[in-house]
């Protein structure tokens, strides 16, 4: 009999190591239109999504601005099925789209108030935003507002009517090209390229954006893009994701992925760590990030 209760007792802390090794996380990309998260994050959100975590885009505008032919709501229909479309093409659990205007987001306590709810109700143990210093208003203030939301998520009388957080998430910020007032630090490097095809479905879900508004914006004569569906991704890989890693970056690689040769690498997300919420050890964000390490 104590051999059989030894055994068994043996076989639940097994049990118990395991569901604590296997712990899914809930992760929140938030971004200021739909297709942000998708160019900064997708990679990164196809790897968790594969390991079995929960993923969800929010996007704070309905991106009703974001054309130089459509707009208003007939383009944020549009764009909110692209974005449900994409969120199935990377394995996310969920992909929601505010209804804000395009272009007229300001980080106000209206606004604050539905992040912090949307952090609450997703339980999230990591938040992704954008830095609030960028080009684009509408960036700078869904930077602002998530950087508001964070310490606001664990006290009780900030918006009652969801329970508050038992502990902070880790947040991060997604990367960004600007230098002022001090350039984006690459605390976190994940290596995307396993799943570099799925990050360019998710991308040409955005079919308003990539293959239209933006290339339009850039001078791009919007008749040589390609019409066929193949053509297309091939387009869009060789146009926008063929970003081979330089030699300022390989450092920040080779803390996270010691044993790979990381001159061989292309595509690579990266993130800093958002002084406002939980501060990571660098044990903790490779229990976070449990594809690091490994390619």
């Amino acid at each position: 009999m104590r051999k059989l209760i030894l055994a068994v007792c043996l076989c639940f802390a097994f049990t118990t190591i395991q569901a604590q090794q296997k712990k899914v996380l809930n992760i929140l990309a938030i971004g200021a239109h739909p297709d942000d998260c998708d160019t900064k994050f997708g990679g990164t959100a196809a790897l968790f999504a594969q390991m079995g975590h929960n993923v969800k885009f929010l996007a704070l505008t309905n991106g009703d601005a974001g054309h130089h032919e459509k707009g208003g709501g007939a383009l944020a229909k549009i764009r909110r099925q692209e974005a449900v479309d994409a969120g199935k093409a990377l394995g996310l659990i969920e992909y929601e789209v505010l209804d804000n205007h395009d272009g007229e987001l300001f980080p106000t306590l209206n606004v604050r108030l539905e992040v912090i709810r949307r952090i609450r109700d997703w339980n999230a143990d990591i938040v992704l935003g954008l830095r609030p210093n960028d080009y684009h208003p509408d960036h700078r203030n869904a930077g602002s507002v998530v950087q508001d939301a964070a310490y606001m998520n664990i006290v009780p009388n900030v918006a009652p009517d969801t329970p508050p957080l038992k502990k902070n998430p880790v947040f991060l910020y997604m990367s960004d090209r600007f230098q002022k007032p001090y350039p984006f630090e690459k605390d976190i490097a994940v290596i995307v390229d396993d799943v570099i095809d799925i990050k360019v479905e998710g991308l040409a879900a955005h079919g308003s954006q990539m293959f239209e508004w933006l290339p339009w914006t850039n001078g791009v004569d919007l008749s040589t893009i390609p019409t066929g569906e193949k053509e297309r991704l091939a387009w869009l890989k060789d146009k926008w994701m063929n970003r081979t890693a330089n030699a300022s970056t390989l450092e920040a690689l080779k803390k996270w992925y010691p044993n790979v040769d990381v001159s061989k690498v292309k595509h690579v997300e990266y993130f800093e760590i958002c002084e406002y919420g939980k501060q990571p050890t660098d044990e903790e964000i490779k229990e976070m990030f449990p594809m690091l390490g490994s390619k």
